[in-house]
């Protein structure tokens, strides 16, 4: 269960009686997108209310009358998906700062400026957020707010989704060991060990990645790592 003081009310009109539960806001908010949840991990109070500030419950005869149950676990997934959450200004805010930098981070991982083929910095991506004014709804989720930004921010910044081809040559001093972190990092289209101990391999990764590719290059093989940039 969320505290008490952390949650939010959750709230569903229907056959003419208002029905509440107090919930944990980003739980409720992925329970709304479908996403699967444990019912009992999100509530602060296993109970219904009529009016939650207050303490009011309703008549039993109105919770069955609405919800064929008077099981409060129940009854509180579909005030969930179905009602209203009231998030406060706090709380609204915290969520969408959240939701920016991973849309900031997603794009920034995942895209390039097509015409120098390089990835937009964090901080150019959202400066270009800014002046587009994109608005994050926090009940949207957050590859729903991707593809937003990036219409948003097209205009401004020239920017798409793209994944890029390299090839890679590692010494044969470091290959034995540097192998693992470059196979992990992006799709291995093609490899092969060498006569003498290196590897080449061509590895396929987000456009945005390519300079945490080198980076990690360079810490594996200390800089002396080759690379050939194919697509």
């Amino acid at each position: 269960m969320v505290a008490l003081d952390e949650s939010i009310i959750a709230r569903l009109k229907t056959h003419g009686k208002t029905f509440e539960v107090f919930v944990d806001p980003e739980g409720a908010l992925a329970l709304k997108r479908g996403e699967v949840v444990k019912i009992e991990n999100i509530i602060a109070v296993e109970d219904v209310f009529s009016d939650a500030k207050n303490g009011d419950r309703p008549a039993e005869q109105d919770v069955i009358n609405a919800f064929g149950t008077t099981d409060a676990l129940q009854i509180a997934r579909k005030i969930i998906i179905d009602g209203e959450l009231h998030l406060t200004t706090e709380q609204k805010k915290k969520i969408q700062d959240e939701k920016k930098a991973r849309v900031i981070s997603i794009i920034a991982t995942n895209a390039i400026n097509p015409q120098t083929k390089g990835p937009h910095p964090p901080a150019r991506i959202e400066a270009a957020m800014i002046e587009a004014g994109v608005h994050l709804d926090p009940m949207k989720n957050v590859d729903e707010l991707v593809e937003i930004t990036m219409k948003a921010i097209r205009p401004i910044i020239p920017i798409r989704f793209e994944e890029v081809r390299i090839a890679v040559k590692l010494p044969a001093e470091f290959a034995a060991k540097a192998y693992g972190g470059v196979a992990g990092f992006g799709t291995l289209t093609k490899q092969e060990w060498q006569n003498d101990g290196s590897w080449i391999g061509v590895i396929t990764i987000p456009a945005g990645r390519q300079d945490e590719l080198y980076s990690l290059l360079n810490r594996l093989t200390k800089g002396s790592a080759e690379t050939k940039f194919l697509k």
